[in-house]
Formats: C-alpha cells, structure tokens, sequence
C-alpha cells in the first residue's frame, strides 16, 4: 500500500510532507478527488481523524494526523536521512526550529489573517499584539540566519522545510514587500529554499503578496428595502471584489467557519462589574499596585456575574526548556483570544531551572468555564481547573498574588508571567 495523503491542494501543510518526500525518495500520493468539508466528514475519515482536520497521512500501519508529525514519519523511513542532521545536537536543533516556528511564526501568522478571512472576531488590538509577535519572531530568526544559511549545519533539514511552509502563508497572503523587508535575512533565506528543486516541485512557483487582506467582518452589504434596478450591476461588482482572496490555500487544517450562534454568556443577567474598567486599571497601575489594583480588583468582583478559576498543567514534567515552555504558553494565549470579551487571565511560569511549573488565574463570565473556549480551545485541557473559593482567604490571597505576579510565588521565582486581557 501506497503513502496517501489526505487533503487538498495548495495546502501549506499537506507540503511539509509532500517535500519531505521528495528530499526523502518516499513515494507519496494525494488522495484523489478530495473535497473540503465533504470528504474529511465521511466516516472512514473520521475513523483516521476524528476532528476532521487536514492533512492525515494513511500508511500500512495505520494513520497519522498532524502535519509535523506526518513529516517527520515521512523523513524517518529513510535510514540516516540527511534531514535529521548527523548528530544528536543537530537532531536537538532541528526539533527547537520546528517548535520556534510552529509557535512563533505559524501561530502569529494563521492568528493575524483569520480575522481578516472571516475565521475569528477581528479585534485592532489583538490585531497589533498579534503583529508585533509575528516581528520579534521574525527579529530574532533575522538575527540567526545573518550568519547561517540553513537552520541547522551546512544543508536542508526537515526544520527548514517546516519553517518554510510556515513562512510560505504569510509571504503569499499578508506580508507585503514593506513589511518583510525589514528582515532581509529571512527574505533571503524564504526565496532560496522556495527555488529549490525539490521544494519547486511541490508548491511550484511563489509570488509575494502586494497587499493584506481587507477585514470581511467589516465588510456588511446595504441593506435597502427597496433596492434601484440601476445599481444592481454595481453591487455584484462590488461582492466579486470583496470575495475572499485566500481560499483553499490560505492555511491549515481549518474546515470553513458555520454562521455563529449567539453566545449563551451574552444572555446572562447584567453584572456589576465591568470587565473593560477592571482591564484598564490593570494596564494603568504602575505604582502601589497591592493598593490600586488589587484593591479595586476585589472591590469590582461581582462573584454572581463571574467566576475565578486556577489552572495548573497537567505536563510540568515537560517543561525542561524555558523558551519552549513560554512559547507555549504565548500559543494558547493566543488562541484564547476568542475569549477576549468575557475573560481575563494571568499565566505564572515558575522556576529558575526546569522543570518549570505552569500555573494560572483565569476570571470568567458565568459561573462556569464557559462550553465554547473549552470546545475551541484545545489547551484547556492540558490543565486542572478549580474553582476559586474567595471565602477561603487563602485562595483569595493566591489569586491576589498571581495577579500581582508576586513572588516567590510557592517559594520559587518567576520565570516569567503573562497576562490575558
């Protein structure tokens, strides 16, 4: 049987193995006829997957979901492939550019064009953070490819082939000239590894992008109750224009949004405090904080209209590397964003040596932690989550020192600490 590959064309995902295969002299095929939102709903696609997304690889021994896994599986049926380096630290480096880039160029990059495709709330400030994470990572892989060709040794591994295809979404689709020039290196080394042959023959030619997408939340047709026949070319002219640029090669494995139901905590009685005043006496305290802002966080609270929840990673043993545990923790911030409206929260990284804890504090509208985060955020349930009970007034006291970022917090110091808001 046959390596098949399930997804469809122009999937920058679906390439990372595609030129895997290439480097690797693995025959690989696309599945024929394969139609998004039809055929990874079958059932014998959800046998292999069973959230229905894309690619999934189909091998003798069973399927693989997860394009970064399917690529290495793929570059490891070749014995001492040339894309695993020659040595246990280039092996080492090669995983570190793999998380650097799935964490901190894909995730910025699907973060600032989803909004903009119509695939999440389009929210300007979110929008900047977003941006301005997208650049410190490009910054510093700017800095590293000024005196290195590849990302690892003297030739290409599968670190660069996954970073590319990373890449490969925003050079097409957001990133103008303007923008990327800021990081000549990474201009450099985009263009190289996309005109070579073996990467030519996968995605084929590339051409940068000239502009961002316009914001289709922001776009909402007339409404008129009596439309003037006259101007109708005019509106069809209009909507041919709008129509979304990226499409099916746009990015991952994302099934099209359905039309969204009304969130159930927009339903709920009015509360007394007001999210938006809390966040904003938080952001302005730069001084006497204990006196400012913890005091007028407690004085704010309303326990009927919200809910206060610690979290703690079920994974500490995982975290021996700091950069990849804040980078972890900077990713499911990130796709908490659709919580945005109804939720504040703070991330502690604990330690001065690995394993590094992860714990949080989290204030959510309702009583609960809200259905919808839970289903579309897959991080929740990488932890435990518990109910803060502010009558206890040691748990009062530990919120009140994460939200200060106090420490020795647990008797241990700050790796770092962020905040959602």
């Amino acid at each position: 049987m046959a390596l098949v590959l399930h997804a469809y064309n122009n999937n920058k995902n679906a390439y990372k193995a595609l030129i895997a295969a290439q480097y690797s002299a693995v025959k690989l095929e696309l599945a024929a006829n394969f139609e998004m939102g039809v055929s990874n709903k079958t059932p014998e696609f959800l046998k292999m997957n069973p959230i229905g997304m894309v690619p999934v690889l189909e091998t003798p021994d069973g399927s693989v979901f997860e394009s970064n896994a399917i690529a290495r599986y793929v570059a490891r049926l070749k014995n001492d492939n040339p894309l695993y380096g020659s040595s246990s630290i280039d092996y080492a480096h090669i995983e570190q550019w793999i998380d650097f880039s799935s964490s901190e160029i894909d995730a910025n990059i699907l973060a600032w064009i989803k909004p903009r495709i119509g695939r999440a709330p389009y929210l300007p400030p979110a929008e900047e953070a977003t941006i301005a994470a997208l650049k410190r990572a490009l910054g510093a892989l700017n800095t590293y490819l000024a005196s290195n060709t590849f990302l690892v040794g003297h030739s290409i591994t599968l670190a660069d082939i996954i970073m590319t295809c990373n890449l490969y979404l925003g050079f097409k689709h957001l990133m103008i000239k303007s923008f990327t020039s800021e990081f000549p290196h990474v201009e450099r080394y985009f263009w190289t590894m996309v005109n070579q042959p073996n990467f030519k023959n996968v995605i084929g030619e590339v051409t940068q992008t000239e502009s961002v997408p316009p914001v289709e939340s922001a776009k909402k047709p007339a409404k008129e109750s009596k439309p003037k026949p006259k101007e109708e070319p005019k509106k069809e002219a209009k909507k041919e224009k709008v129509a979304p640029k990226p499409k099916e090669d746009d990015e991952e494995e994302v099934e099209a949004p359905k039309p969204k139901a009304k969130n159930p905590l927009d339903s709920l009685p009015p509360s007394k405090m007001v999210l938006d005043e809390w966040k904003r006496l938080y952001s302005n305290t730069k001084t006497n904080f204990r006196e400012v802002a913890i005091k007028g966080f407690w004085d704010m609270y309303d326990p009927e209209g919200y809910s206060l929840w610690f979290c703690d990673y079920k994974y500490d043993e995982e975290n021996t590397v700091s950069y990849v545990t804040l980078n972890k923790v900077g990713g499911f911030l990130q796709r908490m964003d659709l919580a945005r409206k109804y939720a504040f929260g703070k991330m502690l990284i604990i330690g001065t040596n690995p394993p590094y804890k992860v714990k949080g504090l989290w204030l959510f509208r309702g009583q609960e932690v809200p259905q919808f985060i839970i289903d579309e955020c897959y991080d929740m349930e990488l932890f435990n989550w518990t109910k803060v009970d502010i009558s206890d007034e040691a748990q009062k006291e530990r919120a009140s020192q994460m939200i200060e970022d106090a420490e020795p917090f647990d008797g241990e110091a700050l790796l770092d600490a962020k905040c959602f808001k």
